[in-house]
Order: C-alpha cells, then sequence, then structure tokens
C-alpha cells in the first residue's frame, strides 16, 4: 500500500508540475516580446519542463519495478495510460519552447530495455562501493587529523601557561 501511495504522490506532483507549466505558458502572453524578465521567464519554463520529465521517467520506472502490494492489471493500465497523458502533455509543452531533445530523447538513444538498467545498476553499485571505499578512507584520515589536532591544542595550552608564569615572573624580577 504504502508504494503505491508513493505512486500516487509522484504521480499527484507531476501533474501540479504539469500545471504549473501550463499557467506560466499562459502568464508569458502578459510578458513584453523580448528582454531579460521573458527570457527568465521562458528560461524557468524549460526547466520545469525538463524537472516533469525527470518525473516521468520516475514514475515509469516505478511501474516496471513494482514493489509492495502487486497492482492488478486493470490499475496497471490506468497508471500506464496516466503517464503516457501526461507525457504527451509535456512533448507538447516541449515542442512548443524547441525542446527538442526533450521530445526525441527515445527516438535518439532508443526505448530502454532491461539490460541497458541492470548494466547501470552494477555499475551504479560498483561506483557506490568505491565512493564508499573513499569516504572511509577520508573519515579515518580527518580522525587522524582531528587527533593530531588535539595534540597540539594542549601543547599550545601548555605552552601559553608556560609563558604566562614566565611573564608573571619576569614582572616580579623587573619591579624590584
Amino acid at each position: 500500500m504504502a508504494s503505491s501511495d508513493t505512486w500516487i504522490k509522484e504521480y499527484n506532483e507531476a501533474a501540479r508540475i504539469a500545471d504549473d507549466i501550463n499557467g506560466m505558458i499562459s502568464e508569458r502572453i502578459s510578458l513584453p516580446a523580448s528582454g531579460p524578465e521573458t527570457q527568465r521567464h521562458a528560461s524557468a519554463i524549460r526547466r520545469k519542463i525538463t524537472i516533469l520529465g525527470t518525473r516521468l521517467d520516475g514514475l515509469q520506472s516505478l511501474l516496471s519495478r513494482p514493489t509492495g502490494k502487486p497492482l492488478t492489471d486493470k490499475e496497471m493500465n490506468r497508471r500506464k495510460d496516466m503517464v503516457a497523458n501526461l507525457r504527451s502533455k509535456a512533448n507538447q509543452m516541449a515542442s512548443a519552447f524547441n525542446m527538442s531533445n526533450f521530445a526525441n530523447r527515445e527516438s535518439l538513444l532508443g526505448p530502454e530495455t532491461k539490460q541497458d538498467a541492470m548494466s547501470r545498476t552494477v555499475e551504479q553499485d560498483e561506483g557506490l562501493e568505491k565512493l564508499e571505499e573513499t569516504v572511509m578512507s577520508t573519515k579515518h584520515i580527518a580522525l587522524a587529523v582531528n587527533e593530531e589536532l588535539d595534540l597540539h591544542t594542549r601543547l599550545i595550552d601548555d605552552l601559553d601557561e608556560h609563558v604566562d608564569v614566565t611573564d608573571s615572573r619576569l614582572r616580579v624580577n623587573t619591579c624590584y
């Protein structure tokens, strides 16, 4: 049930982003034909479209590897249709902004196969293992540096105390 709720929340968030994009496109009419404000607005729309594409990829991925309670075929098809409709809207919005790389991603790269996803997963796992080794090594170095700093701090405090004692003795001896 929790994974189903996650998918629904993700879908609702993607739909909200699509609505935001439509609103931003409508607002564009009130802006000047060109200028920095218009450019910023168009850039924000493109950014949101890209975010929407990423969200849709995530939704598609969640559908291809369901976790938790299995979905009925009817529910799976309904969700696939929901994603396809939202992706179609996103492609239309992207083509309106000449974001051809977004709209033609599959035609350029081809559909992702399970083998591609598996090899990417294996590569990511290997990369994460190397990252873990690096982080652990960095942690040990940081702990050693911390111990060294503690030692130096104690030495400096001790030296400071000796300097204060010596200074006091000098003052006493110079006064007499």
